[in-house]
């Protein structure tokens, strides 16, 4: 249970370096494309994907990815 507490942490801390108007991915969803952070809550983050449309990001769960800008 311990090690599940400090995987939620660390996906966290990756949020930190996220702003609004960044474009991500998801790591286990790349079929959802490109996407826009709309907005950050907390762990929260709003994010706009080209496939998928909006979608609401726990951070303390999942780990976006920063795009490279091309």
């Amino acid at each position: 249970m311990s090690g599940h507490q400090h995987r939620d942490y660390g996906a966290a801390l990756g949020a930190a370096h996220l702003v609004p108007g960044m474009r991500v991915r998801h790591p286990g969803r790349p079929d959802w494309g490109l996407g826009q952070i709309q907005s950050m809550v907390g762990t929260r983050i709003t994010v706009n994907f080209e496939n998928a449309g909006k979608v609401l990001i726990n951070a303390a769960v999942i780990a976006l990815e920063p795009a490279e800008e091309e």
